[in-house]
């Protein structure tokens, strides 16, 4: 449901009692962990339990399973996910009470109001990027607020009230979220095609970003991969525009460039150059060229923010990742199963990558599960090509979401156009052959990977439990 963003955009104290539609949610969660930090009363439903329920639970949230028209009997302020339907009896009831309907864009901008924010953008990486930042941050001596759309895996948690003046934030562009921030600094990692089913074509998605530039503080900055085609357009478009800007990336015209980058294992090394000047050496814990570019990004904010080379290096180099970004979910019969949130073709092709790099000797073998049937009938094809980098293909059907089915658009299409030499591709009808499926084509040595940002996250789980019931000759 869409929301409108009101014409006044209060503070998080002004709002009174807040309850949110979808409280559960990676968005929603973080802004009522952050609300309850500040002693707002929050209350909430979701359509199921979750781990993120039962931690808002315990910070003093009134949380309950199921939408029901009482929940928002003795509210002020009513927060509606994108997921929810407009015939949700929550949202009825707030529409009949004439109660303030927020969307999450200015729930969040409500936190964020008083604070120096720094806003990561982009079609891809984002997560990882205010993840970077925000850990290089806390490791340079401030106490940021931060709000994420992923649990940091050292913490387990997505949003944190600091003391310091800054706060991170992860900004989305999919509904047009990030037009309605206005942050000191912005990130943004790169600027591809998606989100059509809202944007309609690819020129509207750019000239969001184009829009984006004039929320940007004039005496603040933009950081840009200067490798990305549209995030260089987006970085000349700002600096003709008179704003500050740091180009990142290996390209020669960057200002904060990667040298020299090292793959072994689950690490990625380079050295870093500020200005003509080499800084000094980055290992981080991530595997993928993609990742190093995350870094980049985020360690060039952190140098013009003011913090030293030496304390963000120490921050980066501690990431650990953050829960659905090649996460690693376990390990049982010589086989390792990883799980990540990538649905565009990039972002599969960049997460290939890095498990090649992760398997070593070892093959490759996916399960994909397309997310949003808009997004399968636009990039269908591409996303079975970019597939082709793996040893061993299942495709899930669509994870249908927010929207409602049509003919002819399912898994079938990528399966479809998936170039294994010598694999094998398989298109899965029902969800739970799937973990079977990967267990009987994946040997010692090998590295699983499940990949969408559906349900598939929830076969991994499954994957490990055949796999150790073979190890016991048990199957």
């Amino acid at each position: 449901m869409r929301v409108p963003v009101p014409a006044e955009l209060l503070p998080a104290d002004r709002l009174g009692r807040v309850h949110f539609v979808g409280i559960g949610g990676a968005g929603l969660s973080g802004i009522a962990r952050i609300m309850l930090a500040r002693g707002i009363s929050v209350s909430g439903s979701d359509a199921k339990e979750s781990s993120a329920l039962e931690a808002l639970r315990g910070l003093g949230a009134r949380v309950d399973v199921g939408h029901a028209a009482e929940h928002v009997h003795d509210v002020d302020t009513v927060v509606v996910s994108t997921a929810v339907r407009e015939d949700n009896p929550e949202v009825v009831e707030a529409l009949r009470q004439g109660l303030r309907l927020l969307p999450r864009s200015a729930a969040l901008d409500s936190v964020m109001q008083g604070r120096q924010v720094v806003a990561v953008a982009g079609t891809h990486g984002k997560t990882t990027t205010t993840s970077l930042l925000t850990v290089a941050l806390q490791h340079a001596g401030a106490d940021p607020s931060y709000a994420i759309g992923g649990e940091l895996s050292a913490t387990g948690v997505n949003a944190h009230d600091g003391d310091g003046a800054i706060f991170v934030a992860e900004a989305d562009e999919s509904d047009g979220a990030f037009l309605v921030y206005s942050p000191h600094a912005a990130l943004v990692t790169n600027v591809e095609a998606d989100h059509l089913d809202n944007y309609g074509t690819e020129e509207a998605y750019t000239a969001a970003f184009s829009a984006f530039l004039d929320r940007i503080d004039p005496d603040g900055f933009l950081v840009a991969c200067v490798d990305d085609p549209g995030a260089a357009r987006l970085l000349r478009e700002a600096g003709e525009r008179g704003l500050r800007t740091v180009g990142v990336g290996e390209s020669a015209s960057a200002d904060v460039r990667a040298e020299d980058l090292r793959f072994a294992g689950s690490t990625s090394t380079f050295t870093v150059v500020d200005a003509g000047e080499p800084l000094g050496e980055v290992t981080l814990q991530i595997p993928g060229r993609h990742y190093v570019l995350d870094a980049m990004a985020a360690l060039a904010a952190g140098l013009r923010l003011g913090f030293a080379f030496a304390d963000l290096r120490k921050g980066l180099e501690s990431f650990t990742g953050t829960r659905r970004r090649m996460e690693l979910k376990g390990e049982a019969a010589g086989i390792r199963v990883y799980d990540s949130y990538a649905h565009h073709p990039n972002e599969i092709a960049g997460d290939l990558q890095a498990a090649r790099s992760l398997a070593g000797e070892g093959r490759v073998v996916v399960a994909f599960q397309p997310h949003l049937v808009s997004r399968t009938r636009i990039f269908g094809a591409q996303m079975g090509e970019a597939l082709g980098a793996a040893d061993e293909v299942v495709v899930m059907d669509v994870y249908v979401a927010r929207e409602d089915p049509e003919p002819g658009i399912d898994g079938q299409m990528v399966a479809s156009h998936v170039p294994l030499a010598g694999g094998h591709v398989e298109f899965s009808t029902v969800w739970d052959d799937t973990a079977r499926l990967l267990v009987e084509r994946a040997r010692p040595g090998d590295l699983v990977l499940t990949l969408g940002a559906g349900d598939v996250t929830l076969v991994g789980p499954q994957v490990l439990d055949l796999l150790a019931l073979k190890e016991r000759g048990e199957r």
